[in-house]
């Protein structure tokens, strides 16, 4: 990603590899894929597969493959996500940089993908660096804003430590809490993943990974998105049960 980027919006493709035309087939390519998954197909090799057959780009690829799941799994989560109501009075985990980057990408007009468990995931390609844009404060100020309308205790963030820039970001979170009175605190490890997937507080996450692991969830991005950013770009691959 350019050091100069300022937003965290659309990929210059995507206009054209998720126009509205093109939903059909992306529906029906995560309709096939999560066939495969209920048959037990690897992930690596059922992607490959259906993108081929539908001749899908890289990213397409990548949207199908973010938004399919096996029925098991799929009802698995679903039994586990809590209502925002659980929140009140006790302590959130943030899984933070997904779902930040998710509330950051819709507020600047990225893509927000509509996957089979009811999560919002965005398309943003943030692996090694995390460099904050012009939507990162709003951003924190919408979570901060719903976590205290639902009378959360506390908040606490989970950042990757080897991501570049974590630390900084970490200062940035507190002085954002700082500022409007919020009980938020900051961890730095090496991998959130396996500590929130571990934990028994409510998790907030998109991340299949920990939703798989963890006891309860939070559909907290896609709570916030739909609440707040009704211009947010959703792009819905989600397929009806009756077709696994």
């Amino acid at each position: 990603m350019p050091e100069k980027r300022r937003h965290r919006g659309p990929d210059p493709e995507d206009a054209k590899l998720f126009a509205p035309r093109l939903w059909p087939v992306l529906r029906a390519a995560t309709s096939d894929l999560c066939w495969l998954f209920n048959r037990g197909y690897a992930a690596r090799s059922a992607v490959e597969l259906v993108g081929n057959r539908y001749s899908l780009a890289r990213r397409q690829r990548l949207a199908v493959g973010r938004c399919a799941c096996a029925e098991e799994v799929r009802q698995r989560r679903l039994r586990r996500q809590v209502d925002p109501e659980a929140l009140r009075g006790q302590e959130l985990w943030l899984d933070g940089f997904n779902v930040l980057i998710g509330i950051e990408a819709a507020l600047s007009g990225g893509v927000i993908l509509l996957g089979c468990d009811g999560c919002y995931r965005d398309m943003a390609n943030i692996y090694a660096r995390y460099r904050e844009v012009e939507e990162t404060f709003p951003a924190l100020q919408l979570i901060g804003q719903f976590c205290a309308a639902h009378a959360a205790r506390r908040c606490r963030w989970w950042l990757d430590r080897p991501v570049s820039n974590s630390g900084r970001f970490k200062q940035a979170i507190l002085e954002a809490a700082a500022g409007a009175a919020w009980d938020w605190e900051v961890e730095l490890v090496f991998s959130p993943d396996k500590v929130l997937a571990e934990s028994d507080q409510v998790v907030a996450t998109g991340d299949g990974v920990i939703l798989d692991r963890c006891e309860r969830w939070l559909n907290l991005a896609r709570l916030v998105i739909d609440a707040e950013i009704p211009q947010a770009r959703i792009v819905d691959l989600r397929v009806e049960a009756a077709a696994a």
